[in-house]
């Protein structure tokens, strides 16, 4: 990401989180642009460029009563009868041909000795991003400011394997997503190590489409454990997939964004691009 990517990206999120804070206002385009000191027509294009869709459009996925609507609208029983009628398109269900397989419990004891991990940095629209993989599919994924610490990450994930810088087919189709090209969602595939309910929980964060929020609280009970809500939010934080696994489509039960392991403005605009993406497809 160059130096002016950068600086968008910072306005951007700037941006963004003026307008949630400021729904109820309606901000205009006017107002927006001067908070980020740039020129409405710049400010357009910029954030056109980068959302596929205009500020004033935008601001009406990010609201707040957006996200309430989308999360009364989410039921598991309805997506399940959607996707066994054949009515849901590729592009909302991309995360159902996620395939997790959990690492073996003698792997996950002995902290991947044995395994060979490639990583590698690449760019996305929400910044930096580390991906690395094992020879059965993505191990660990993050955004990151800073390439040493997120090496060190994953290194302390698996301190026992052996590390090369590669750039593999498993990281290749998992970082298609981000250009959506979604002639590979089926090869996409998770090597997670976890215990088996926090597997549990990332299988059932696969099962929120792609412009729905959920809570920990509906995860609890998706899950078969509705007292679990708080042991639920533990296994979100843990998650180590970024994206892929989209914890960032889980939001307090009052409605509030919350917090995000890799920081509550990315958050924020992950929900509004992916809501921008259903938007224009419908």
């Amino acid at each position: 990401m160059s130096t002016q990517d950068e600086i968008d990206y910072q306005r951007i999120a700037k941006a963004i989180d003026f307008i949630q804070s400021n729904f109820k206002l309606q901000p205009n385009l006017d107002e927006v642009a001067e908070r980020v000191n740039l020129s409405p027509a710049h400010f357009q294009k910029i954030f056109t460029d980068w959302a596929g869709t205009s500020p004033k459009k935008f601001l009406q996925f990010i609201s707040l009563e957006h996200a309430k609507s989308l999360l009364k609208e989410e039921k598991a029983t309805l997506f399940d009868a959607a996707l066994e009628t054949g009515l849901s398109s590729t592009s909302r269900l991309h995360d159902l041909f996620v395939k997790i397989e959990g690492m073996s419990p003698s792997e996950y004891k002995n902290g991947g000795k044995n395994l060979n991990i490639n990583y590698s940095f690449s760019e996305s629209p929400f910044g930096k991003i580390i991906t690395a993989s094992t020879e059965k599919g993505i191990c660990f994924m993050a955004f990151t400011e800073n390439k040493e610490n997120a090496l060190r990450d994953l290194v302390n994930k698996f301190p026992n394997a052996s590390f090369f810088e590669k750039n593999d087919e498993f990281q290749q189709n998992a970082l298609s997503i981000f250009n959506k090209d979604w002639t590979k969602l089926n090869t996409i595939k998770l090597h997670l190590k976890g215990t088996d309910f926090q597997l549990k929980v990332w299988e059932s964060l696969l099962k929120i489409p792609l412009g729905k929020l959920s809570t920990y609280g509906n995860l609890a009970n998706e899950i078969g454990n509705p007292k679990a809500s708080r042991a639920v939010g533990t296994a979100i934080g843990s998650n180590p997939v970024a994206f892929l696994i989209p914890c960032h489509r889980v939001i307090q039960s009052s409605g509030k964004i919350g917090g995000y392991m890799w920081g509550s403005d990315r958050k924020q605009m992950m929900i509004g691009w992916e809501s921008a993406k259903v938007y224009l497809e419908d």
